[in-house]
């Protein structure tokens, strides 16, 4: 039976009150500190407008929500009460715990929810009140969101990202005075957790030139090309966009066919090469292919007008060229990941305009060429927030760095967001050093031009998947692409919907193997066989809809790595002797992982 109230196993520590005191003057200072790091682009006249903006939508977008609920009286009525038959059984439930009786929860968080995971949550009335309440309103407003008659999707999809955020930033785990956890830290620690927190919180606004930098991992703990990005190589090409690195073999042989890897310009390239044990850039080396990974430049003012067309000719051609005067082959496979994955399909339909062969087959993680089920990143890829995007960007000449690693955080605000406000500038503990989440945090900015052209004629027009785009002059067709693809999606992925890349996979006119790992966009790619955390599907044709592929597929434990690579060896099996960074035409210009990479945004 239920623990009557009043009987908590949880006890809260009394603090020393004189020291409590202490800690709340010293909390009171950072919290200045904290306000005038806020106040000092202000004050300086360089006030972000992204924050009314993204307020602005948010009132827009959920009121009209409430406007077709209204507009109907009857409907609303009935909404009210759903609501409110809710909260009185609540009440009842609450009652009769009271009284010692047991009673079941009314509304319980998801499993994989680590919000209320403290016992006191529900041992202790109160909390229990506040935990359940708070999951009966957001439930009620995401179905009110859900159920709305006539409202368009875009508007339901952009109410639905914004009620995320408010909902998430709400709940009563992110407050003091609502999380039991935190008010038995602060009681323990007399409130010096919250002089700790509120000092990295100054530290993080002022980082952020007056936005608050979440502090996602320990970054003092990494340092670029001595405990991350370490797989030996060489850089042996540079122009104003990329660098290329050609990776030391450890085998005697290799594949005659080298790889090359484009990597996403939103972030940096070494989220394959993470550390040896997740490295799949070490990993391919040490199965006989010769690696060539392009490190884009983290552009300034004098990029802003470099676009998609640079990043192909500047970018990817220019890899290919390098790569010939390097190894004498004419010919690679190439890896596009993310939007690095969307330039090399826009690439690949060039090139087969222009009958050019270069690249002999291709393999896409997360990468989206046909965006109608792009996800929740639509949401800021609309014409009004593009124009706005776009006048912003033209002040600059890029877009920065934290704008777009802000947006990565909002799609899952439960995971990289609010976790780190409570545990960080609340509980005032540092956070672990964790190799990904310095990664994420380690952004890049974009260059105007291209930034512009990939949101308008993808996520706004649709262009590339329906055989409008232009590049260098060339309308792109995609289904004039008749080389082998690889096409890796991601069970979870919050960026690149597994339903969109599986859509994306019928635009190629040649074969396609679509791929299906567990877990998301980055951890479902970064899934080493050294230690395996996911699975894989594979189906065949890529035909129908995703889930009745999904229902005949063959589902495998394990890394997909290995079968990639068989996929790869089939296609180009012959082995030619192991080649050294520097043994072609171009002399190495310095070790990896090079020089653009550690430019800080």
């Amino acid at each position: 039976m239920d623990k009557p109230y009043g009987e908590e196993k949880t006890q809260s520590p009394v603090p020393d009150f004189d020291e409590l005191s202490r800690n709340m003057a010293r909390f009171v200072e950072g919290a200045g500190k904290a306000a005038a790091a806020y106040l000092k682009p202000v004050q300086e006249g360089q006030a972000p407008a992204e924050l009314s903006s993204d307020a602005s939508e948010a009132i827009k977008s959920l009121g009209r929500v409430a406007e077709v609920w209204m507009s109907d009286p009857q409907k609303s009525f009935e909404a009210q009460s759903r609501l409110g038959t809710q909260f009185l059984s609540l009440w009842a439930s609450t009652l009769k715990r009271a009284q010692g009786e047991p009673a079941d929860p009314v509304a319980e968080p998801e499993p994989r929810d680590n919000r209320f995971k403290d016992p006191e949550w529900s041992e202790n009335p109160i909390f229990d009140f506040l935990k359940q309440a708070y999951l009966i309103s957001s439930r009620w407003a995401e179905d009110l969101v859900e159920n709305a008659e006539g409202l368009d999707e875009r508007t339901r999809h952009k109410a639905q990202f914004y009620l995320k955020q408010l909902s998430s930033a709400l709940s009563p785990s992110n407050f003091l005075l609502t999380n039991p956890e935190l008010i038995r830290e602060t009681l323990k620690e007399n409130g010096a957790n919250l002089v700790r927190g509120v000092s990295m919180l100054a530290e993080d606004i002022e980082a952020g030139g007056g936005e608050l930098k979440i502090r996602q991992s320990d970054t003092s703990r990494f340092k670029v090309g001595e405990n991350i990005a370490t797989t030996p190589g060489k850089v042996i090409f540079r122009n104003d966009l990329i660098e290329l690195i050609q990776y030391a073999p450890v085998t005697e042989k290799v594949l005659k066919r080298p790889l090359l890897i484009v990597p996403p310009w939103i972030n940096k390239f070494y989220i394959l090469d993470l550390n040896p044990e997740k490295s799949f850039i070490r990993w391919a080396v040490s199965q006989g292919l010769t690696v060539f990974c392009i490190s884009w430049v983290n552009p300034a003012e004098q990029h802003a007008e470099k676009g998609f067309e640079h990043y192909m000719v500047d970018g990817i051609f220019a890899a290919l060229d390098a790569i010939e005067q390097a190894t004498g082959e004419k010919k690679v496979t190439a890896i596009g990941y993310c939007v690095g994955g969307t330039l090399l399909a826009t690439t690949l339909a060039y090139m087969a305009a222009k009958r050019d062969k270069r690249i002999d087959s291709a393999t896409f993680f997360t990468a989206q060429v046909d965006f109608t089920h792009a996800g929740d990143l639509k949401i800021f890829a609309g014409e009004e927030e593009v124009r706005s995007l776009e006048a912003t960007m033209k002040k600059r000449g890029y877009l920065e760095g934290s704008r777009m690693a802000n947006a990565f955080n909002m799609l899952r605000p439960n995971d990289l967001i609010w976790p780190y406000v409570v545990n960080v500038y609340m509980k005032g503990q540092s956070p672990f050093p964790f190799d990904l989440l310095y990664w994420n945090a380690d952004s890049t900015r974009m260059p105007a031009a291209n930034h512009a052209f990939y949101l308008r004629n993808c996520y706004l027009e649709n262009r590339l998947a329906k055989g409008e785009m232009e590049l260098a002059g060339v309308k792109l067709d995609l289904r004039k692409v008749k080389i082998p693809v690889f096409n890796l999606a991601t069970k979870e992925d919050h960026i690149a919907p597994a339903r969109s890349v599986f859509v994306g996979s019928k635009m190629f006119g040649g074969p396609v193997d679509y791929v299906l790992a567990g877990s998301g966009h980055i951890a479902g790619v970064v899934n080493s066989p050294s230690k395996p955390k996911y699975q894989f599907w594979t189906g065949g044709p890529v035909e129908g809809e995703l889930e009745d592929w999904v229902k005949q597929a063959t589902e495998t434990s394990g890394s997909w790595w290995p079968y990639w690579f068989d996929w790869i060896k089939a296609q180009a099996p012959r082995m030619v002797a192991a080649r050294e960074p520097g043994g072609g035409k171009l002399e190495p210009l310095c070790d990896a992982p090079g020089t653009y990479v550690l430019e800080k945004s």
